[in-house]
């Protein structure tokens, strides 16, 4: 038992010496700077490549008017379309309004037609530029409930009548009127003034009241000769009104209507002086018209296409007046206006302006 356990003993006593024998010896320690160099594998993704997407471009906002008369005919329509210029031009140019008219549209029922297309093909503003207009447009505007209407010169929407889609516009005539009869009453020679209006209606009557108010006001002893020829478009009717009131005595003439061109020509032809609304008519006659009263569109367009846009189809009224910006007088640099006129004038416009004066009441 002993002589096993001794032999097992010196057995493993021999394999440890092997064993150590064997074992490398302790290597010396060298630091030393290595840069290593990584090659990295290729990754391949899979890219979807898409398109560009376009920029984002807003649906031109397209207009329609339809007229009475021409786009230049120095009155009521072209003041109209010079607005609808100037807003397109502002929003971006045609890409961003489309204008379209109809001109020359004296007959009411073709006007109508007129309205009832281009609602039918989609103009988002369909403007009957005509106070003759309404009962057409009333008739029209319920069956286009997406479309805007407006027409003038009015202040009524038809709301009344159940109708959410029109708007309505009316230049206050009267305030000009009264400036520029303030005016033509300092100026007379004669004291005899001379007025030629086309219809008892809208801003023509508006204008023709205030143009006395104003010149009685300036002068209690002048007198206003007052006529209406019954058309809005009877050039030849205008002419002979205006000499009618120059046979009369009257040296200072004016009236309202795209028909004025032929009592400014009478004026012309006869050495009187002229006082224009609605546009500024001092290229009709440079030597004859002293001063014109200019209605502005351009703040009441931008509205009804901003209220549009905004989702408001209809139901707002609108005045141009000299202190929204609406009414300008716009005075003729080859005619003189003595200072103190000016001044009388300008004093009017701020009366008309605070209230102070009222454009309609006549001097008694």
């Amino acid at each position: 038992m002993k002589s096993k356990l001794f032999v097992g003993v010196v057995l493993m006593v021999l394999l440890a010496v092997m064993v150590a024998g064997c074992a490398a010896p302790t290597p010396e320690v060298i630091e030393k700077e290595v840069t290593r160099v990584v090659e990295g594998e290729k990754v391949v993704e899979e890219v979807v490549v898409t398109a560009t997407p376009a920029p984002e471009v807003k649906e031109t906002f397209r207009v329609a008017v339809v007229m009475p008369s021409s786009i230049t005919d120095m009155a009521f329509s072209q003041s109209f379309y010079e607005g609808l210029l100037k807003v397109q031009e502002e929003m971006g140019g045609p890409q961003a309004m489309e204008i379209a008219y109809s001109e020359g549209m004296f007959n009411v029922p073709d006007a109508a037609a007129a309205l009832r297309d281009y609602a039918s093909e989609g103009y988002d503003l369909v403007v009957a530029h005509g106070s003759q207009y309404g009962t057409s447009l009333s008739q029209v505007a319920p069956d286009f409930p997406d479309t805007s209407f407006a027409w003038g010169t009015s202040i009524d929407t038809f709301q009344a009548q159940g109708i959410e889609n029109v708007f309505a516009y009316q230049a206050e005539a009267q305030e000009g009127g009264y400036v520029l009869g303030t005016i033509a009453a300092l100026m007379s020679e004669s004291g005899v003034l001379g007025v030629s209006g086309p219809v008892e209606a809208g801003d023509a009557k508006l204008y023709v009241d205030g143009f006395a108010a104003g010149a009685k006001s300036a002068n209690p002893n002048v007198n206003v000769q007052i006529s209406y020829t019954g058309s809005f478009s009877d050039v030849s009717l205008m002419a002979t009104a205006a000499e009618t009131h120059m046979s009369a005595g009257a040296d200072m003439l004016t009236g309202s209507s795209q028909s004025v061109v032929g009592a400014i020509g009478i004026a012309k032809d006869n050495g009187g002086k002229w006082f224009g609304t609605q546009w500024d008519q001092t290229a009709l006659a440079p030597d004859t018209v002293v001063a014109s009263q200019v209605y502005d569109w351009t703040g009441i367009i931008k509205d009804m296409i901003e209220s549009h846009n905004a989702g408001v189809m209809g139901g707002k009224a609108y005045t141009l007046t000299f202190k929204n910006g609406g009414l300008v007088i716009a005075y003729n640099p080859a005619i003189e206006v003595p200072a103190e006129i000016k001044a009388a004038a300008d004093a009017a416009i701020q009366g008309i302006m605070d209230g102070t004066i009222d454009p309609l009441a006549v001097a008694e």
